[in-house]
């Protein structure tokens, strides 16, 4: 028989860039599946089509990188176009079984549904939760808002098996979106250990200080890193602690407006944008820092999501100051010390606590070490994706009856 084929759908990242889709992706393909992405392009991934360990990846161009509720809608309608054409591209060259979409946007499952009219199935890999993603970046529940809504409904009501990042997640696919919880899978997106791995600090990434403050992640609104730049400035100025420096990996539609901040803070010579970078670069920064931050706004989205960030961090060891949310005490637990929400003064102040106790900043970055050996690391969740899948196969047999002659 030829291996079932499996062609991925994703908007927010390049592959192999997007780091939970690679790792899916290479799960599917060790376990004898065909694997193709549809993507956008981006920094090192700008090649149309290639294949990348046995990965077949399809890449489109995207018009703008949306800032606003118009950006975000001329965005995802070139998305949703180009994947449509690159689907029906790699559905003549070399078929596929399944469309596994990955949002946002919330608006594959008319590709999923599509397809389902010719026998293929679909699978929703639930990344962020839509409406409150909206509702943190624009605020209100305003029409749009309820649009949200009705797309995530639509996507779920078309999936025939969905994986959630979280219970948080899953709670929304029965509750919100309807779905049978027999068909709703936790996939937690663990790090991999093969990829996170300490290598030698770099002490001039540290700009002739004691301490260096690491943050890993996208810059944008939700991100708080607005919060975190208080937190510096508070630090700097109001603690009068000129021996740290802050070292923020990323990129975002909010760089710029990060950059100008810190300039306006007084702190633009204790922080460093370095923009995206390369694996080896993250890992030289956050190898190099003594704590690792996560300054996510405390907000509905932010509540109910799984940060890839924090897992990352406690992958390397190291110890965590954040903002008190739900999915984020649940992931870090004790690597973590937790501020009062949206208080950057607090945020500050449980950083320079930390930085003074080195024997607590040890036992925390062990134990989150322990936690993703034991129980988060990818290796613990890659065999639920294949349980899903083997679900998805089981709901496509044809139900044998009691007294059907072809039961054995």
């Amino acid at each position: 028989m030829q291996p079932k084929r499996i062609l991925i759908l994703v908007e927010n990242l390049p592959s192999p860039f997007d780091r939970r889709v690679w790792q899916e992706a290479g799960t599917l393909r060790d376990a004898g599946y065909g694997v193709s992405i549809i993507c956008p392009t981006g920094k090192g991934c700008e090649k149309k089509h290639e294949l990348v360990d046995g990965v077949d990846i399809w890449r489109y161009d995207l018009p703008t990188e949306g800032s606003g509720a118009l950006g975000y809608l001329v965005e995802y309608g070139a998305a949703l176009l180009w994947t449509f054409v690159l689907s029906l591209k790699v559905w003549w060259k070399s078929g596929f079984d399944v469309v596994h979409a990955c949002n946002p946007p919330d608006l594959f499952f008319l590709i999923g549904g599509f397809f389902k009219l010719f026998g293929k199935k679909f699978v929703f890999d639930h990344h962020d939760a839509c409406p409150e993603l909206y509702e943190a970046k624009f605020g209100g529940k305003t029409l749009l808002y309820r649009l949200m809504l009705l797309l995530e409904k639509l996507t779920f009501r078309t999936a025939d098996v969905s994986i959630a990042t979280n219970h948080s997640y899953r709670r929304i696919a029965i509750e919100r979106g309807g779905m049978d919880p027999d068909r709703v899978f936790v996939v937690r997106s663990g790090p991999s250990l093969e990829r996170m791995k300490l290598v030698p600090p770099v002490e001039a990434l540290k700009k002739g200080r004691r301490y260096l403050v690491g943050y890993v992640g996208v810059m944008g609104k939700q991100e708080g890193i607005d919060y975190l730049l208080r937190a510096a400035a508070h630090l700097v100025h109001g603690l009068k602690r000129r021996d740290v420096h802050f070292g923020l990996v990323g990129g975002g539609t909010s760089l710029a407006d990060m950059k100008a901040l810190a300039r306006e803070l007084g702190i633009a010579e204790y922080v460093t944008f370095t923009g995206r970078v390369s694996d080896g670069a993250l890992l030289a920064m956050l190898s190099t820092a003594d704590v690792c931050v996560n300054p996510d706004v405390a907000n509905e989205m932010n509540d109910i999501s799984t940060m890839n960030k924090v897992m990352e961090y406690m992958a390397l060891g190291k110890p965590i100051v954040q903002f008190d949310l739900a999915e984020g005490r649940f992931s870090a637990q004790r690597a973590s010390v937790y501020a009062r929400r949206n208080d950057a003064a607090d945020l500050a102040a449980k950083i320079a606590e930390l930085l003074d106790d080195p024997a607590q900043r040890a036992a925390m970055g062990a134990f989150g070490r322990r936690r993703v050996e034991n129980e988060l690391e990818w290796r613990h969740e890659a065999p639920k994706l294949i349980a899903a899948y083997e679900a998805l196969w089981a709901r496509a047999a044809p139900l044998i009856r009691s007294d059907d002659p072809r039961r054995p």
